[in-house]
């Protein structure tokens, strides 16, 4: 699924549930706004391997080949009934008395069976029991007995209902360019949903063909995973029998979409949204046809369906899903205007149409034995986001924010001594839930892009067409990929250092990100590597050893482009590297950051590389310029490193014009404000953030500029976000004068700059402008443009203002329900004042807030933003208010026991923190503020002399 972030998936978890007191929390400024593991999230129920009572996986006595799935829906009316029949061809394995399936929330269940290959056989009805827990429907008669070796075809007929909270087999309502409500029925079942629209095997391993029929109103259409049968009548539409596949890939629409068509490297392809909304699918149908082409390419194995449909939801919980033949996405990822959608939504679209086709091979083609292994298609989703939109779009660059997102969130999140490992075996729905997370995501992408680099991308990308053909129509695990990599580097003739087993399973076995301590000898030029993990906390030990690819440059030989390891830690503590490093040579490891870890040196190389940067910082790549940052950040925070040396790093920045090191730069000033927003000496801190951010604002400016590199709308979002953080008079006037004149004269606002000057706006903003930008929140249909509005809202300092957005939450018009859980966290991310109206909200509406997830399933919002409130909670008065709101509801049903440990482990966390790091950050900043002044001074007073000698 998909995230926004995009690949398979169900109910979307907007929130994280553990939010790190040190992880960033504003606006993210990277294209990606979303991560794709929180889309596609499934939250929902799922299942797991045999039939003990503590076991949730079905049965192996039997296994489906075919099922005939009819189903009748009167959903133009907004009817949720819906009648079904599946008859679900099945062999024998071993004999059995019982058959036992999946089925949720159906009902009306009557069944007959009849054996086939035998003359005469006679239908035979059955009984049926339900266990409720994990949700299994056994069929059995007395006397009945089902041999090994045999098939027969199980015939059910049921009833169920159109479920309202985007999972399953649903509902969904939109209003057209009338006024007029129009309903329509779709599907999301990844991972366990499947069970929700017909009975079935609901386990990815269990592969089967389904022949679809549909009955509806003959003023509605229907879109499924494979194209019409000739057999269609009107109101009865039959499509063409599916290949072998896993239940939760099945998909089914009917509705009044329309569509575009096109056609591209012999596949069919189309769009479907609603009406109205037909100009804006080109982006996505041209984009979509050039990423199947590109992948089809590089995996050398052609798609394997007769036609590639995607569609627009309105109600949508996931971000976007694989449905093989038929992707669904949220109308925001797919729709794209080209009057008013940003660069970002243009990226967005591209990258997740990316993931969900990636998809297509990675967990439809090959599907995953067991959701233990989740990470073997959403990680290859997540590296195929980026690399078939580089490989569609090379001028994009867009592996920059491939670097500033999934990656450094991976590296982030992965810094616990508790970090789970990418293959965690998982059992019941609710296990299988929590897998849609950062490390089978973000981590999974970065640790294959980094063996991409590190045994050539030729010995990769031959090894993943070795992988998709042995593996086609089957369910594998991570040893098959392992063979055809292995399988690779015999045939392209190139020398492992290990196993491919042995390295590669170094790092989905264990979890955890490593550490590699660069030690120079600058007397006879070698430099020693030692590998640890890394924690936040630098005094935690532990004996993990990774198979870890090492590449490096130097200031003699400054060239990042060649990414092949050229040495290895083989799951060994440490290596000597005898290099010839001249002692004034700098010396970088991870060329581009390929490498999945963090690179801590000498204080000596620090000295060097920040005189680099000072003096030639494009000598060294845009993505070791950010990595420094970013980890530099980590070091400092965590003792590691004296909070000078990221200081001293950071004074480059008015010669950096690249989007990467300013995404990091930005991550870095944010998380320091969060906690130094409130400190008597602020003033010195903004005093060094405008110096750093003053002369590259000036250059990028406030407006948007035809022709400018696809990373230059980012990039000046960034540098508008620093500067206006900082106090920079011009960025306050300039953002304030245009969403005045947006309010006073109708003067439109360049959608790339949309969200900084919204938010930066609205912080000043008196009630006529903050009611205008509300009331076009709720009148807007573009959810692009509503998802930006309700990121914006919560930039206001007002306090009623504040009120009157949050209580939109609970309000019965205006919001969509997907909509409602994500109004809190803009507004108590961005300061005291949010903070405090977000706490006093929950205190007296704790308990509507917390029904609003009543039909998803999962985490509840009411937990989740009380944890996430408390990463931002700093002070005493922040933290009796949280604590007040704590003991009201941490008896509730809404909310696990463990809801007072998580609030005092994030606030315990920013007190450490405060303790820490504020006086030597504070220190520094007022010494480098005093310095400033006096060289200013000293300056002054020369050009003084200098003049008034010209004169005598």
């Amino acid at each position: 699924m998909s995230r926004v972030q995009i690949g398979g998936m169900s109910v979307f978890l907007v929130l994280l549930l553990a939010i790190s007191a040190t992880q960033a929390a504003v606006v993210r400024q990277y294209p990606i706004l979303d991560s794709l593991q929180h889309l596609e999230n499934p939250m929902q129920r799922s299942v797991v391997p045999f039939a003990d009572e503590d076991n949730y996986r079905l049965p192996n006595d039997t296994i489906p080949s075919h099922y005939a799935v009819s189903l009748s829906t009167n959903v133009h009316t907004g009817d949720t009934v819906f009648n079904g029949t599946v008859a679900i061809t099945l062999s024998v394995l071993s004999t059995t008395t019982k058959i036992v399936v999946h089925a949720r929330q159906l009902e009306n269940f009557t069944a007959s069976i009849i054996q086939q290959g035998v003359t005469e056989a006679v239908a035979q009805e059955l009984t049926h029991e339900y266990e409720t827990e994990r949700e299994f429907l056994t069929f059995s008669k007395t006397g009945l007995t089902f041999p090994e070796d045999t098939t027969w075809i199980l015939t059910i007929n049921y009833q169920g209902h159109l479920r309202t909270d985007n999972g399953g087999f649903y509902l969904s309502t939109y209003t057209d360019e009338e006024g007029n409500t129009k309903y329509l029925a779709t599907t999301q079942f990844e991972s366990t949903d499947a069970r929700h629209a017909f009975p079935c095997y609901d386990e990815p391993s269990k592969r089967a063909e389904f022949t679809i029929t549909i009955k509806h109103d003959p003023s509605y259409n229907a879109i499924s995973n494979m194209p019409v049968d000739t057999s269609s009548t009107s109101g009865v539409t039959v499509f063409q029998k599916t290949v072998n596949m896993p239940s939760y890939l099945v998909a089914f629409i009917v509705s009044e979409f329309v569509f575009s068509e096109g056609e591209l490297n012999g596949l069919p392809q189309r769009v479907f949204s609603r009406k109205g909304t037909e100009h804006e699918q080109e982006w996505a149908l041209t984009t979509g046809m050039l990423v199947e082409k590109r992948l089809s390419g590089y995996f050398d194995v052609p798609f394997a369906l007769p036609k590639l449909d995607q569609a627009g939801i309105p109600d949508f919980a996931a971000g976007a899903m694989e449905n093989w033949g038929l992707a669904t996405y949220r109308e925001e990822y797919l729709l794209y205007n080209t009057e008013n959608s940003t660069t970002s939504t243009q990226t967005n679209i591209a990258t997740i149409e990316a993931h969900e086709d990636a998809h297509m091979w990675f967990g439809d083609l090959v599907a995953i034995e067991w959701w233990s292994f989740l990470w073997l298609k959403e990680g290859f989703a997540t590296l195929f986001e980026n690399l078939a939109v580089d490989l569609a779009y090379p001028e994009w660059d867009i592996f920059q924010t491939f670097h500033a997102g999934s990656y450094q969130s991976a590296l982030v999140n992965d810094a616990s001594a508790n970090a789970r490992p990418m293959s965690h075996f998982v059992q019941k729905p609710s296990e299988i839930a929590l897998l849609y997370d950062s490390v089978s995501y973000a981590k999974a992408g970065s640790v294959l892009d980094m063996w991409r680099h590190a045994l050539t991308n030729t010995v990769f990308q031959r090894g993943l067409h070795n992988y998709l053909v042995d593996n086609q129509f089957t369910a594998a695990n991570p040893s098959k990929l392992f063979e055809g990599i292995a399988k690779a580097a015999v045939e392209e003739n190139y020398e492992v250092k290990a196993t491919v087993d042995e390295m590669m399973g170094s790092w989905t076995n264990q979890g955890g990100v490593p550490l590699l301590t660069v030690t120079r000898n600058y007397e006879n030029g070698s430099f020693t590597v030692k590998q640890s993990v890394y924690t936040n906390d630098k005094d935690y030990t532990n004996d993990k050893l990774w198979y870890v690819p090492i590449n490096y440059a130097e200031s003699n030989n400054p060239d990042f482009r060649d990414t092949e390891a050229t040495h290895y830690l083989l799951n060994q503590s440490e290596i000597t590297i005898y290099s010839g490093l001249d002692q004034t040579s700098w010396l970088i490891l991870n060329k581009k950051s390929t490498g999945y870890y963090r690179v801590l040196y000498d204080t000596q190389n620090y000295q060097l590389i920040t005189s680099a940067l000072t003096t030639r910082p494009h000598k060294i790549d845009p993505r070791n310029r950010a990595q420094l940052i970013n980890d530099l950040y980590r070091f400092a925070t965590s003792g590691r490193v004296p909070h000078a040396t990221l200081l001293e790093l950071l004074t480059y920045l008015p010669q950096e014009n690249q989007y990467s090191p300013w995404s990091a730069t930005n991550t870095v000033i944010t998380l320091l404000n969060r906690y130094l927003s409130g400190d008597a000496d602020y003033d010195n801190f903004q005093f060094y953030v405008r110096e750093l951010v003053s002369l590259q604002f000036d250059k990028f400016g406030v407006n948007d500029n035809k022709g400018d590199h696809h990373l230059v709308p980012f990039t000046r979002n960034v540098l508008i976000n620093l500067a206006c953080l900082a106090g920079l008079e011009n960025c306050l006037t300039e953002t304030t004068a245009k969403l005045t004149a947006l309010v006073e004269k109708g003067t439109k606002i360049e959608p790339n700059l949309q969200s900084q000057v919204y938010c930066n706006g609205l912080k000043q903003a008196d009630d006529k402008t903050f009611d205008f930008v509300f009331n076009k929140l709720l009148n807007s249909t573009d959810q692009a443009e509503r998802r930006l509005l309700i990121s914006a809202l919560g930039c206001s300092q007002n306090t009623a203002q504040l009120e009157k957005f949050v209580s939109s939450s609970i309000e019965p018009e205006g919001l969509r329900d997907q909509e409602r859980i994500t109004v809190l966290s803009p507004v108590y991310s961005r300061g005291e004042v949010g903070l405090l109206v977000a706490i006093e909200f929950l205190q007296k509406n704790w308990e509507k807030y917390g029904q609003l997830n009543s039909g998803f399933g999962g985490v509840n919002p009411l937990y989740s933003d009380i944890v996430g409130i408390s990463a931002y909670t700093v002070n005493d008065k922040q933290k009796e208010a949280l604590q007040e709101l704590v003991d009201t509801v941490k008896n509730s049903e809404y909310v696990p026991s463990t809801l007072q440990a998580s609030v005092d482990s994030n606030v315990n966390a920013n007190y450490a923190w405060l303790a820490s790091n504020r006086d030597p950050l504070m220190t520094w900043v007022a010494g480098f503020r005093s310095g400033s002044s006096a060289l200013n001074a000293s300056i002054l007073a020369i050009l003084a002399c200098l003049l008034a000698a010209k004169l005598f």
